[in-house]
């Protein structure tokens, strides 16, 4: 079987053919980041802009690279939510139009679900059901996987995310954009108890995660520091920042795990990159016996095996879409 996956959520266009669900054959991804560098985030106008002058240069190229034709594809998969609606909007007109001239299967695919499927790709033995972390820039998610197209979310962000707190305090440090990667950087030489950061609780949900407040701290605590001429050092602070995210979404992970009696626990998203989140929830459930799964770091971000390889799924469980498909900036998994 061979799957086409088509991703436009964001700042990525990108494409890839997935094998029998699990082996890429191609992965072609056409980055943004040196054109929203400049506006210290991304601009969803210009992101649009660029899919559209790159796509049918990536899913051509992701077609040659894994030696394939239109003819030879058994569907063709794309994220239609949630993300930027106008990103969005490239990516599923482009497969709706590639779908129908061919007449492939058109298969819808949730972003989220795309990025938990990114262990599928790393760990070949892997089967639902386990309990998977999925924190990014726009998402921070406690995601029960009760099959490959079953989800039921256990917990969630209230306000930001853990991947836009990273940015957000890595712009305020003076950080270029993207600034998770550099505040990863700059912690690994400093002290990660140099800064008592809170570890903010919301009511509710125990699972639920909230990340403003931390933002806030940081900032106010580089604004007072420069109103009163106080030199931060930027190493620790990133450090101390690293450490606090990453005990926040570990505790809750593991908390949730122990809570529903899961054994399995695996890790996805953009923020699965950070090497302080990935070390601290692979030891905690070394020491409390969990199989642990994550992503190699070339998948953490945005890319289209992902979605081939969850879009492979759908197809097998017989979900795919016609040609009203559309574009949904904002989507629970529950709704899907």
């Amino acid at each position: 079987m061979l799957i086409l996956g088509i991703e436009s959520s964001c700042d990525e266009t990108a494409a890839s053919v997935v094998k029998d669900c699990r082996e890429i054959l191609s992965s072609v991804i056409s980055t943004q980041i040196e054109e929203h560098k400049k506006y210290g985030g991304v601009v969803p106008e210009i992101a649009s802009r660029r899919h559209c002058e790159n796509i049918l240069g990536v899913v051509r190229k992701a077609l040659d690279d894994a030696n394939v034709t239109l003819a030879d594809l058994d569907g063709i998969a794309v994220t239609y939510a949630p993300g930027l609606i106008g990103a969005l909007l490239v990516g599923v007109s482009f497969a709706k139009a590639l779908a129908m001239s061919c007449g492939k299967p058109l298969i819808p695919v949730h972003h989220i679900a795309g990025h938990i499927a990114t262990n599928y790709l790393t760990f070949p033995d892997l089967e639902p059901p386990y309990l998977c972390l999925v924190a990014s820039g726009g998402h921070s998610h406690i995601i029960e996987v009760l099959s490959y197209t079953k989800f039921r979310v256990v917990g969630r962000t209230r306000d930001d995310a853990a991947g836009e707190c990273f940015d957000k305090c890595a712009r305020a440090m003076g950080f270029p954009y993207p600034g998770g990667v550099h505040v990863d950087n700059a912690a690994q030489t400093g002290d990660p108890k140099a800064f008592r950061l809170p570890h903010p609780a919301v009511a509710g949900n125990e699972f639920d995660f909230s990340f403003s407040g931390l933002k806030t701290n940081v900032i106010n605590t580089l604004h007072n520091a420069e109103q009163k001429g106080i030199a931060i050092d930027r190493n620790d602070l990133s450090a101390s920042l690293q450490a606090t995210i990453s005990e926040i979404l570990t505790d809750k992970t593991i908390r949730a795990a122990e809570a529903l009696g899961y054994k399995k626990v695996a890790l996805a998203g953009g923020v699965s990159a950070n090497s302080g989140v990935r070390a601290a929830l692979s030891e905690a459930c070394k020491e409390r016996g969990f199989e642990f799964y994550m992503p190699e770091k070339k998948l953490c971000g945005d890319n289209g095996a992902m979605i081939a390889c969850q879009g492979s799924y759908n197809f097998l469980a017989g979900i795919t879409a016609d040609e009203s498909l559309n574009a949904v900036a904002t989507l629970s998994m529950e709704d899907i």
